[in-house]
């Protein structure tokens, strides 16, 4: 597993842990533990399952350091903040929110630099980390880990999950030292991955040699990627298949590493009390979940199979009686 990661990431060395919160914790524990990490206050993000930044630096044993603004942060203020308690600098990804505006951040490329000078350790948090250039197919640009690496990180830490598309595991990459002190630390074995989910990481990660090959079988980048040919004939048998419109709508990813994107394509809408139909088929089985829309239900068929479109039809003609 170490191998196949540096393969595809261009790291020196690899370790897991069985969340991406996990991997942050023992990151920072392991360079920052009684020591000062220094982050923009435009990243001090929260997540789901009660994840902020602040919190989670604090039971690293961390001793939290802001620099800049909300929306402004400048080389200049983390360079004025370093000094000899200072054990990291924290780059984190906005995961599921951004800031837009006047606004200014500094580059991973430019931290390593200035981490460096100060004989720190620069770590990456990706959050939601991508393994391929997913505007190849039409998509918002987002950096790649290998981009992550190359830039010079000590540290990048991202998910198994989310994006990336396997199970839910935390993936700690970078330099030798530094991944190796995180193997090592008595926290790696209390967040440690299990067995299963090690395996279905494993595969998800060799679907990665081939970009495409990934595109086609994981089904998040299936989902994200799929063509207007192929979502208009899933949408017109579900149309069919529930007596339903075919209208033009936009979807939103809405949160992991793309909160913003907005994919465009075709819906099936149906009629009828929009709640009450909605109510209808999340009690049913299987539980089919839509969008309202303009007092509309409106099913969305990026989300299908071949299959389970008919399985949604069926259910849909049960729940209108």
């Amino acid at each position: 597993m170490r191998a196949l990661l540096c393969d595809l990431t261009g790291a020196e060395d690899a370790t897991l842990v069985n969340n991406n919160a996990a991997a942050v914790l023992l990151v920072l524990n392991t360079v920052a533990g009684g020591r000062e990490a220094v982050v923009s206050r435009g990243e001090l993000i929260e997540i789901g399952g009660a994840f902020r930044m602040p919190d989670i630096m604090a039971r690293a044993g961390a001793r939290l350091v802001e620099v800049g603004t909300t929306n402004r942060t400048h080389a200049k203020d983390y360079r004025a903040a370093l000094g000899p308690q200072t054990g990291v600098i924290l780059k984190v990804h906005t995961s599921n929110y951004r800031i837009q505006g006047f606004t200014a951040e500094v580059g991973a490329a430019e931290l390593v630099e200035i981490a460096d000078a100060a004989g720190v350790v620069l770590m990456n948090d990706l959050g939601s980390g991508t393994l391929v250039d997913l505007s190849r197919w039409g998509l918002a640009r987002e950096p790649t880990v290998r981009e992550a690496v190359a830039q010079g990180a000590g540290v990048v830490t991202f998910s198994g999950d989310k994006l990336l598309g396997g199970p839910q595991a935390g993936i700690i990459i970078g330099r030798r030292d530094e991944v190796e002190l995180c193997r090592h630390h008595p926290l790696a074995r209390a967040t440690r991955i299990d067995k299963l989910s090690l395996a279905g990481l494993e595969a998800t990660l060799a679907l990665y040699r081939d970009p495409e090959l990934a595109r086609e079988q994981i089904p998040v980048l299936s989902m994200l990627t799929a063509s207007h040919e192929l979502l208009a004939r899933r949408a017109q048998a579900l149309a069919q298949a529930t007596g339903g419109e075919l209208v033009e709508t936009v979807a939103l990813v809405g949160g992991g590493a793309l909160p913003l994107l907005e994919l465009p394509g075709p819906a099936v809408a149906l009629d009828g009390p929009a709640q009450l139909l909605a109510r209808a088929l999340r009690s049913g089985e299987p539980a089919v979940v839509g969008r309202i829309e303009h007092d509309r239900l409106l099913l969305d068929p990026r989300t299908l199979t071949d299959a389970e479109v008919t399985e949604v039809g069926r259910a849909v003609r049960t729940a209108m009686g």
